[in-house]
């Protein structure tokens, strides 16, 4: 995913910066602990599409 647009991407939630998990192919709001999917390069920021982030297969960093 391109920087420009990470920046631009915000958590529809509480509004706060995303981290980009590139091996899992999505998007990390912290704040929450949601994950957000991306399919077919294009990010779900759907609150109700998240998954809770220790549900995830993602790694915390």
């Amino acid at each position: 995913m391109k920087e420009i647009l990470l920046s631009a991407l915000a958590c529809p939630k509480c509004h706060g910066q995303l981290q980009y998990d590139t091996n899992n192919q999505q998007l990390i709001c912290q704040t929450d602990n949601l994950v957000y999917a991306i399919k077919d390069n294009i990010p779900i920021l759907l609150e109700c599409e998240a998954k809770p982030l220790n549900q995830s297969s993602s790694v915390q960093e």
